[in-house]
């Protein structure tokens, strides 16, 4: 049960942290409204004025799987083994579709680097595809597409158009078609464009501007090439899907038609130039090889008829291989002799160990003898692992394998013996083999040589003429390298700005925005706010006062504000404070701070005037002799309490003076500031003076100096029943709760407790249930907002 307790104590704490934490936005909620309505504006303003961007794709099918190269093309010849036909790889015809010699010739076939823009009153568009105008450039040479300039065409009248400079000087009025002459640009016509609108009517030509635009042609084709997305629709497919995003969505279209047909024209040429030259190539090997080929037929047959011989290579041919049978036995007879004089070597310069076995081919006998020898020599080495030498077993066996071993040492030499006599016996029918194969005429020789000469040039005759053939056809129905399977198409709508995500952006940051600077002035912000920042001292807390409009008005029985409650509440809880205090004595209470301007002077005669207005004689004391304040509230003659501790000759109820108004209000001012403060109030004087006092009166509100600049509130906290620190909000540093803390601690100021001063009522702080506070002096929400910040207080 304990521990069920434990947790949830730690959610409910987590939850009320949790609020907390949203509190501190929450009440400057007229500030995100406020960032809200202006981002919100400024979504809108951008939408307004922001160029849209579309998309505009187009996808094809590569037909074949060559990527039409040199290389490929020549695979006529990857028969010969001369070339060897590339494979096409979809990456490769993405690469050349990405290329910057395509987007170069897309972009001077189609004109894209010529740039029509039609003056608004705020802003200017691409008049691509609704120019009024057109420029034709007569001269377009390597110059041409190195310009980067601007001009404008201001028509005047239906027939007579200006020429003006991007620094708006005039060149001059012509005539439409007419031929003028430029000395940066050279011979240019403009004509008029015949424009026809979504409803498929012509636009009436109408005077106006157009600015046009010319762009160097590598800058123009790197900014299609960086627009240009290139990507297979699957893994496994060769359908390849080309998208281009740009603000005039017709422009983008004509662009991606324009493209795949440039792609497909060069495919289309670079075919036809190598089939071309293919074709050239096979004619001429073609004339070269009929003449040859006649040419060696003719030997052949003179040969023949010369030499009188009709098929010699058969014969030839059959001797060749039964030599080439004996010489490979040979070789296996030698290798067999070598394997077994390596044998009965190792037989000889080893005792007792293991001999190879299965090296032998062909002697199951030998081998057999092998494979008994070494098991009885396995055999023996295992039993001596845990036994003598002298074992009667050892020993037999011992013998079995030196028996064993001569036995096939034996068996080894009767096999060299039968290996050599088959040696000599294939040498001999080798040597009559090839003897046979000396005594073939030269004439053989010289025979074979003329035949493989004639097949080499029938062969390549008859290939030569099938790939002519193949090579016309392939000329003469030449494919494009791709389908188009979906002409360039572009979504009416636009890829970007997108209204939903602008203004969603917008929003986000309208609330991002103010929660960023509250939380900076928060982080940044190390001053006393409510009261959990006090909470954690472990002092007795006895009340917050909220901020008041009137600080110099005293609390009157008709009071209702907030500062007037909660002051009300604090006498209340100074009642429990001071329960053990002495009876039939006045309940003296101390008023104190860490620094000047905290308000403790303030809760001092205000405290003072409540308890009054209860019925209770009240005294209120100025015993901050070297700062006094009191006068700021109440209006006190100059003479008080250091001219009592200074003089002998008079009574302390000479300086006290009644306030008007209230019936059982008397204050003692501080009076002037002596010389001397810490000495005067270290007298007896001041003992004997508050002895007097408390008898005369039910409660003594002491308003002293602060504790960490003088020691004078230390020197008199001995005569305080309890004491009452003031912390200001917002104005005290939290660095400086630890004077506080220390008082505490040290027990120096008897009952301490803590009073948290001038707290935000509209961040929750502070009293007013069932009352409503003056507007009188009420600020605008407005006003209240700017006092909020830090840097404008």
């Amino acid at each position: 049960m304990q521990n069920s307790y434990t947790s949830d104590s730690v959610i409910e704490e987590s939850n009320i942290n949790f609020k907390e934490a949203l509190s501190k936005y929450l009440i400057h909620w007229k500030w995100f409204l406020l960032s809200v309505i202006l981002c919100l504006i400024l979504a809108k303003l951008y939408l307004r004025y922001a160029v849209p961007v579309y998309k505009a794709s187009t996808s094809l099918l590569i037909k074949d799987e060559q990527s039409g190269n040199l290389a490929s093309e020549l695979s006529a010849f990857e028969d010969l083994g001369l070339f060897s036909g590339k494979k096409n790889v979809i990456d490769d015809e993405i690469e050349i579709l990405k290329s910057r010699s395509i987007a170069e010739k897309t972009v001077k076939s189609g004109e894209f680097n010529i740039t029509y823009i039609s003056e608004g009153r705020i802003k200017s568009s691409d008049a691509y595809g609704s120019n009024p105008i057109k420029v034709n450039f007569l001269n377009k040479d390597d110059r041409f597409y190195k310009i980067d300039t601007v001009f404008t065409i201001d028509v005047k009248s239906p027939s007579r158009f200006e020429i003006l400079d991007k620094e708006n000087t005039s060149h001059g009025e012509f005539a439409f078609n007419q031929i003028i002459n430029s000395e940066d640009l050279g011979p240019i016509q403009v004509v008029k464009n015949v424009v026809i609108n979504k409803k498929s009517k012509i636009v009436p030509f109408t005077n106006g501007r157009t600015i046009v635009k010319l762009t160097n042609l590598q800058n123009c084709a790197e900014g299609f090439k960086a627009k240009l997305g290139v990507a297979t629709l699957s893994k496994f497919s060769n359908v390849v899907e080309l998208n281009i995003n740009d603000e005039v969505p017709t422009k983008a279209k004509d662009y991606l038609d324009k493209m795949v047909e440039i792609y497909n024209e060069g495919a289309i040429n670079d075919k036809n130039l190598i089939s071309e030259k293919t074709a050239k190539f096979i004619n001429d090997r073609l004339s070269i090889i009929t003449t040859e080929l006649d040419g060696v037929e003719r030997q052949a047959e003179n040969y023949k008829k010369s030499k009188n011989i009709t098929d010699i290579p058969t014969e030839a041919e059959l001797n060749l291989r039964s030599n080439e049978k004996y010489i490979a036995e040979g070789i296996s007879i030698t290798t067999q002799l070598t394997v077994v004089d390596m044998m009965i070597g190792h037989l000889k310069n080893s005792t007792n160990d293991i001999i190879p076995s299965n090296i032998i081919p062909d002697d199951t006998g030998s081998a057999t003898l092998i494979g008994e020898y070494n098991n009885l020599v396995i055999e023996r080495n295992r039993i001596l692992k845990s036994s003598m030498p002298d074992n009667p077993i050892v020993v037999r066996l011992s013998d079995k394998i030196n028996a064993l071993r001569g036995n096939v040492n034996e068996s080894l030499y009767k096999l060299r013996s039968s290996l050599q006599a088959k040696s000599y016996g294939i040498n001999s029918q080798k040597g009559s083999i090839q003897g046979k194969i000396s005594q073939l005429p030269q004439i053989e020789r010289e025979y074979r040589g003329i035949f493989r000469q004639q097949q080499i040039k029938e062969e390549l005759y008859l290939y030569l003429f099938k790939k002519r053939e193949e090579t016309a056809i392939s000329l003469a129905a030449t494919a494009p390298h791709s389908k188009v399977v979906d002409k360039a198409f572009s979504s009416p709508i636009p890829v970007s700005p997108k209204n939903s995500l602008v203004y969603l952006i917008s929003l986000l940051l309208g609330i991002l925005i103010p929660v960023a600077i509250i939380y900076v002035l928060n982080l940044l912000d190390t001053k006393v706010k409510n009261r959990q920042d006090v909470d954690k001292l472990g002092i007795p807390f006895i009340g917050d006062v909220p901020h008041s409009d009137s600080n110099n008005e005293l609390i009157k029985p008709d009071s209702r504000t907030s500062s007037a409650e909660a002051i009300r509440i604090v006498r209340t809880n100074l009642e429990f404070i001071l329960n053990n205090s002495i009876q039939n004595q006045a309940k003296t209470i101390f008023m104190t701070s860490t620094l000047p301007a905290e308000g403790k002077t303030f809760i001092a005669v205000n405290l003072a005037a409540t308890i009054a207005i209860s019925g209770r004689k009240v005294l209120l004391i100025g015993m901050d002799i070297r700062n006094p304040k009191l006068d700021e509230y109440i209006k006190l003659p100059s003479h008080g309490v250091t001219n009592f501790l200074s003089n002998n000759d008079k009574s302390i109820e000479d300086y006290i003076i009644n306030q008007k108004g209230y019936e059982h209000f008397d204050i003692l001012p501080a009076g002037i500031i002596p010389p001397n403060p810490a000495e005067l109030l270290m007298g007896k004087k001041v003992g004997d003076m508050f002895a007097e006092l408390k008898n005369l009166y039910d409660y003594i509100i002491v308003d002293t100096a602060p504790v960490s600049l003088v020691t004078d509130t230390l020197l008199i906290s001995q005569f305080a029943d309890a004491f009452i620190y003031v912390v200001r909000a917002n104005y005290l540093d939290k660095t400086l709760l630890k004077v506080p803390e220390t008082l505490y601690r040290e027990k120096k100021l008897p009952n301490m407790s803590l009073l948290l001063n001038d707290t935000d009522v509209s961040k929750g702080y502070g009293y007013g249930y069932g009352y409503v506070e003056s507007t009188k002096n009420k600020k605008p929400w407005y006003r209240k907002m700017l006092s909020q910040l830090p840097f404008l207080n």
